[in-house]
């Protein structure tokens, strides 16, 4: 029996069968992704992180509702990953995070807000920070809150006003 190579560490990352949006109805997505960036900086809370930097490695999927760059063929209709790498860069060179978690919090929140996906997954990692292990760090998802429906919308004066008028807001008569 032949042994079987190991996996990239994005290929699970990037099966969308395993993706968390729970929406009741199956959302197609166009993945765009960087896998494998590499870069130093200073991260950690141990005495010995604090001063110099070490290597990080960033894999990252963005996705968007079928890209119009799809019919278009324009860059500027879709998510630019030269654009994205350069925001790392700069992400790496300025951040003042301490914990992974929070550094990878803050390359989805880039991703949602400057770059406009949809559904991103974010993993970060500290390649050899042991002997004894490959890499450690975290993996997190978000995406995009949905916006509030009208009900929800609805100020205390609408609500108020509703109420006074002998109607309940959000039931249809």
């Amino acid at each position: 029996m032949t042994p079987q190579p190991n996996p990239s560490p994005m290929s699970d990352t990037l099966n969308l069968h395993t993706h968390s949006m729970h929406d009741p109805v199956a959302v197609s997505l166009d993945i765009i992704f960087i896998d494998g960036f590499l870069g130093q900086t200073v991260i950690g809370i141990h005495h010995d992180e604090l001063h110099d930097t070490q290597p990080v490695r960033i894999d990252l999927a963005a996705g968007l509702p079928r890209s119009l760059a799809c019919d278009t063929d324009h860059i500027g209709d879709t998510i630019d990953y030269s654009e994205v790498r350069s925001a790392l860069c700069e992400m790496m060179a300025n951040h003042r995070y301490r914990l992974l978690e929070a550094f990878a919090e803050a390359v989805a929140s880039l991703l949602l807000g400057r770059f406009g996906a949809h559904w991103v997954r974010v993993r970060v990692t500290k390649p050899r920070k042991f002997e004894d292990v490959d890499s450690v760090g975290v993996m997190i998802e978000r995406r995009r809150r949905q916006p509030p429906s009208a009900s929800e919308r609805r100020g205390p004066a609408e609500v108020l006003s509703l109420l006074g008028a002998g109607m309940v807001p959000g039931e249809r008569g």
